[in-house]
C-alpha cells in the first residue's frame, strides 16, 4: 500500500518556463494567494479580473448549459493558468473556473497582465501554447466521453488529478465526480465501489485515496497518455 503524501506546492510550470527578463516583468505585480475549496475564480461570460498561476491544487473549467447544468471540459494545476487568455485581448471567460482541490497560486490583475503580454513576445507565445494545451485537453476529453466507459474515464481523471496535486489522496465529493463525467451520482457510487473492492482506491467520505497507481493506469483509457504527451509537448520550453 502506498502511503498518502501531502499535496505539493511547487513553482508554476508556465512561470518557470519564462526567461528571467520576462518573469521580471510580472514579478512586481504578482501576489501569492490561497486557492480555497469550491472557490469561484470566474464565472462564464464574466469579465476576467485576475490571472491565476497555480502552484498547487487543481481548478476545474466547466462548460455551463442554458439550464444551469455543468460539465468539466478541462482542469488546470501547476502546469497551467486560469484566465491567461486576457493576454491575447480576450476579456470574458468562456467557462466557469472553480477550485476543486485546495492549493495556492500566483495571481496578477488581468489589466496588468494584458499590458505586459503586449510588451513581451515570449509571454504571448507561452499564452498561445497554453491555450492550445487546453484545447487539446478539451477535445480529447470530449472524445473520451463519447467512446469510453465511466470506469476508464474516472481512472483517467484520477490519474490526471494525482499528477497535478502530487498526492495520493484527492479531496472531493461524488456529486462533483458525477458532474465531471456527466453521469448520475448512483453510477459514480457503483464505479468507485468497484475500484475500492479491487484494492485500487480507498474511498472515505469526502476523499479518494489511490493505493495502486499501476493498476489504476491499467483501468484507464488511452486518453490519459494522449493528453499527457500532447500537453508536455506543447508546454516544453521553446528553443531558438
Amino acid at each position: 500500500m502506498t502511503a498518502a503524501r501531502p499535496t505539493l506546492h511547487r513553482r508554476n510550470r508556465l512561470l518557470t518556463a519564462l526567461s528571467p527578463a520576462e518573469y521580471a516583468l510580472l514579478a512586481p505585480h504578482i501576489k501569492e494567494v490561497p486557492l480555497e475549496p469550491r472557490e469561484l475564480l470566474h464565472e462564464t461570460h464574466d469579465e476576467i479580473e485576475h490571472v491565476y498561476f497555480p502552484n498547487g491544487g487543481m481548478v476545474s473549467l466547466l462548460a455551463i448549459t442554458e439550464d444551469g447544468e455543468a460539465m468539466e471540459t478541462a482542469a488546470v494545476g501547476y502546469e497551467g493558468a486560469i484566465g491567461a487568455v486576457v493576454g491575447l485581448g480576450i476579456r470574458r471567460a468562456f467557462t466557469r473556473a472553480i477550485v476543486q482541490v485546495p492549493g495556492s497560486a500566483s495571481r496578477i490583475p488581468s489589466a496588468q497582465f494584458q499590458k505586459l503580454a503586449g510588451e513581451s513576445h515570449g509571454l504571448r507565445d507561452l499564452i498561445v501554447r497554453h491555450n492550445e494545451s487546453l484545447l487539446v485537453q478539451a477535445q480529447q476529453t470530449a472524445a473520451c466521453g463519447a467512446l469510453h466507459g465511466v470506469e476508464s474515464r474516472l481512472a483517467r481523471w484520477l490519474l490526471q488529478t494525482q499528477d497535478r496535486i502530487g498526492s495520493d489522496t484527492i479531496p472531493l465529493i461524488q456529486e462533483f465526480l458525477a458532474q465531471v463525467l456527466g453521469v448520475r451520482r448512483t453510477t459514480i457510487n457503483l464505479v468507485v465501489r468497484t475500484l475500492h473492492q479491487a484494492g485500487i482506491v480507498r474511498y472515505r467520505r469526502g476523499q479518494i485515496e489511490i493505493i495502486n497507481r499501476h493498476r489504476l493506469r491499467g483501468e484507464s483509457c488511452s486518453c490519459y497518455n494522449v493528453i499527457r504527451k500532447q500537453v508536455d509537448c506543447l508546454l516544453a520550453p521553446a528553443t531558438d
